[in-house]
């Protein structure tokens, strides 16, 4: 139905944190919640003192107060109307101004045409009235909207993770003294200070010291990102070891992050090409519907009824034409579509993702996390000169004091295979390097080639085995026992057990 005209431009003013997305549409869907069951609880009333309560359903309670029924009704009738079908009426004001028919003025021109007719019978003193048609229209309608509204809503957990990402709270640097402020209070070239295992507040460009920042949240990449003066930082990640200062270069609503909210809550409000399909049909159908009405209303004059008999069949016409069937069959499906995928965890960005789902040909994976465990092995380790126990022995000594998966991967594997624990002195950490340590009395370096060419360590013959190991896909660390590269060790992510069966599944 076209009814989101009215209501879906709210949520567009995503804050730098805590954004207002989820209270206007939650408010929307309780508005919404609220006129339909005003609606609903006003129509049964309605329905039992007319006509059809009264002959077919045999309901024969004198209205309250020696009132006339009809009067009743009308009394009855006015909260549906005046506020209930309110959104109608201003949804189809707002479609002629923009020179268009949809959904909304076919219901707010049966419901008008009824409830109008009705109250000028009534006000003459009584006849054939029909309240009820009008009120239970406006509720089915409504009932419509509520559950679209609310299969959206659903989607916003997803924003409001989303929102929580960055933290509330920034430290600033001013006049070299650091203030708490909140994270959307910042302005574009605050320096904020980033201490070890805090989040990024906004998008910012590192001007001081060296870290490590873990980015998987927006980027997806398992492994941490080696950051120093000039690099870019994402706001939303996580950084790991060092303290960073750096210069917002993005606030708010212009950040990463508010972006990616900001794409997903276009995608919410956007419609199921069924959905379109109706909206299209819905102009010739109250074209149709209105010149139906109108013919109808002539072809009795001239046949000699009365005025009240030619309006009553022709208001007929265009209360059968509503098809409020078409405004709930949508909204049902997708929201029971969008509700049973939140379930097991599956997010449709769109309304027309779950239409396009059954015609599915090619699926993409994101790998890191998803296809594989997200935890970085040791997959295979060249030496040169020492066992591989050895070199374990040593590289795991040096990497016991980092905290980087890398260094962990090489700990597992040391433990795996039984290699000694040795202890490591003089341990220095080269952040988007690794690391120095003594042990034994031996000087071993564990570390990217960055670390050998700083150390002027060459590789000699292990060049090639690193060169192949880069080449598929695996990161390479070198360990150099007494300044001579000693061994070069791959480290990959996992698949998980289960991918296999996963991607089956899929093919099938």
């Amino acid at each position: 139905m076209s009814g989101h005209h009215m209501a879906m431009h709210a949520p567009h003013d995503v804050m730098g944190h805590g954004g207002h997305a989820e209270m206007s549409m939650n408010a929307m869907v309780q508005d919404m919640r609220n006129r339909f069951l005003g609606a609903a609880v006003l129509s049964v009333p309605i329905l039992l003192w007319s006509a059809i309560g009264r002959q077919v359903l045999h309901f024969s309670v004198p209205a309250p107060f020696a009132m006339r029924d009809d009067v009743f009704q009308l009394i009855l009738s006015l909260p549906v109307i005046g506020y209930s079908g309110w959104i109608f009426f201003d949804g189809a004001v707002r479609a002629l101004k923009a020179r268009t028919l949809d959904m909304m003025v076919l219901v707010a021109v049966a419901i008008a045409a009824g409830w109008t007719y009705s109250v000028v019978v009534t006000v003459r003193g009584g006849g054939d009235v029909f309240y009820e048609a009008s009120t239970v229209l406006a509720a089915f309608v409504l009932l419509g909207h509520w559950l679209e509204m609310r299969a959206r809503g659903g989607a916003n957990d997803a924003v409001r993770a989303l929102l929580n990402l960055a933290p509330p709270m920034a430290i600033v640097i001013k006049d070299d003294e650091q203030v708490e402020v909140p994270t959307s209070e910042l302005q574009v070239g605050d320096v904020v200070l980033v201490k070890p295992g805090s989040k990024v507040p906004v998008d910012a460009v590192v001007e001081d010291g060296i870290s490590e920042v873990d980015e998987s949240v927006v980027t997806g990449e398992s492994l941490p990102v080696s950051k120093a003066p000039n690099a870019q930082l994402i706001g939303g990640s996580i950084n790991q070891n060092g303290t960073l200062r750096a210069r917002a270069t993005k606030v708010g609503s212009d950040t990463a992050l508010a972006h990616i909210v900001r794409l997903v809550q276009e995608a919410q409000s956007s419609k199921a090409p069924g959905q379109q399909l109706a909206d299209r049909a819905a102009f010739w159908l109250v074209l149709v519907a209105l010149i139906g009405g109108t013919l109808t209303l002539m072809v009795w004059l001239l046949a000699g009824r009365s005025f009240s008999q030619a309006i009553l069949f022709a208001i007929t016409v265009v209360v059968i034409t509503c098809p409020d069937a078409l405004g709930l069959a949508t909204p049902t499906a997708i929201m029971v579509g969008t509700g049973l995928g939140a379930k097991r965890g599956i997010l449709f960005k769109n309304a027309a993702a779950i239409e396009a789902a059954a015609r599915v040909q090619v699926v993409v994976m994101d790998k890191t996390g998803t296809l594989t465990k997200g935890e970085p092995e040791v997959t295979e380790l060249t030496a040169d000169g020492l066992s591989e126990k050895e070199v374990l022995a040593l590289a795991a000594a040096v990497e016991r004091d980092s905290e980087h998966p890398l260094a962990e991967a090489i700990v597992r594997r040391a433990e795996q295979v039984g290699a000694a624990q040795l202890s490591a002195t003089d341990f220095e950490n080269v952040p988007g390097h690794g690391a120095l340590a003594t042990v034994g009395g031996r000087r071993v370096a564990v570390g990217n080639a960055r670390l050998m060419a700083r150390e002027t360590i060459s590789l000699n013959g292990l060049v090639n085995t690193r060169d192949e190991m880069a080449a598929e896909g695996r990161t390479v660390v070198v360990v150099a026992v007494d300044g001579r590269a000693s061994a070069v060790i791959g480290i990959s992510d996992a698949p998980r057990p289960t991918a296999r069966a996963a991607v089956d599944a899929i093919q099938e």
